[in-house]
């Protein structure tokens, strides 16, 4: 029995008489199950309900199934949904296709119940996780995307996909991933702040006065780098690096002893913790101040805290 009891699926297909017995399946697991017979039905179920996961028939008379996906993938409020495609295509230019469009699985005619059954926990669970994990970003009022290796956008919360849209309404398609990478990618220009570290800051004025910043956050996979976004109201003055570093309470804690010329002994006893332990949240205030020593570290918290 699915042990989210109540999840919602949406199952799109043209012909969807030929899957009742996938249906009864998926409803007998505790799946409640909404059906649309196109790719234009679908989209207008989404605007109602949003479901857990989406099956979804890649070739459908009209809007196709990957032409579907991508319209989905564009909406903030979808983006997270998972979709598996059902195809009696399985040549790998149509599975590509299917991946390229957005889908995070790919199931064959005849369709297995047993196997969709195995595939959609684990994509509905995977993308719970997720969803929570950018809700929780956004938080903090900030957005965080991470940009591939080919320059697109892998990831985003729904806020930073927020702001990009703002800031890059009457631009191309992919504008905002452009102006990341070209403006402030190791050995980018435009108008990238760089300071004598490691770290790139952005800045991109909105018509209201606004200014969409983005902070490099460094490398977080083969090829793939992050980035925190914020917004800047008109005559606010910029960040400060320790303010935008996105430190925790107990590294703040660590940093300013440092500050004050303590060692790490000295800081482990006071915080009550191991050296070990001190040491291992100094290498993480390193990496977000962009700085390589507890010197740099000290003399940039020395200046900002006082």
């Amino acid at each position: 029995m699915n042990d989210a009891t109540g999840d919602v699926l949406l199952l799109v297909d043209d012909l969807p008489q030929s899957l009742g017995a996938l249906a009864q399946e998926l409803e007998a697991d505790g799946y409640t199950v909404l059906v649309a017979h196109s790719g234009e039905a679908a989209l207008q179920r989404l605007d109602l309900v949003t479901p857990d996961a989406i099956l979804l028939d890649a070739l459908m008379p009209g809007l196709s199934g990957f032409e579907t996906c991508r319209r989905i993938k564009a909406q903030a409020a979808w983006s997270h949904i998972p979709v598996i495609f059902m195809t009696g295509l399985s040549e790998t230019p149509h599975i590509v296709a299917g991946f390229d469009a957005g889908g995070v699985d790919y199931v064959v005619k005849p369709v297995r119940a047993q196997e969709v059954l195995a595939r959609l926990a684990t994509h509905v669970r995977n993308a719970r996780a997720v969803r929570l994990a950018r809700e929780a970003v956004d938080v903090g009022g900030h957005g965080v995307l991470v940009i591939d290796a080919r320059g697109r956008v892998a990831w985003q919360s729904p806020q930073a996909q927020r702001w990009l849209a703002e800031s890059f309404a009457d631009a191309p398609a992919g504008a905002g991933a452009r102006w990341l990478v070209e403006a402030g990618g190791p050995g980018g220009g435009g108008d990238a702040l760089a300071d004598a570290t490691t770290q790139r800051l952005l800045r991109r004025p909105a018509a209201d006065g606004r200014h969409l910043v983005a902070r490099w956050l460094g490398e977080v996979g083969l090829g793939e780098s992050m980035w925190l976004l914020s917004q800047q109201a008109a005559g606010e003055a910029q960040p400060s690096r320790l303010a935008s570093a996105a430190l925790t309470p107990r590294e703040t804690e660590v940093l300013s002893w440092i500050a004050k010329g303590k060692t790490n002994r000295d800081v482990a006893d006071i915080l009550g913790m191991s050296p070990r332990t001190v040491n291992k949240h100094l290498e993480h205030v390193f990496e977000k101040l962009g700085v390589e020593t507890r010197a740099a570290a000290a003399a940039l918290a020395s200046r900002e805290l006082g």
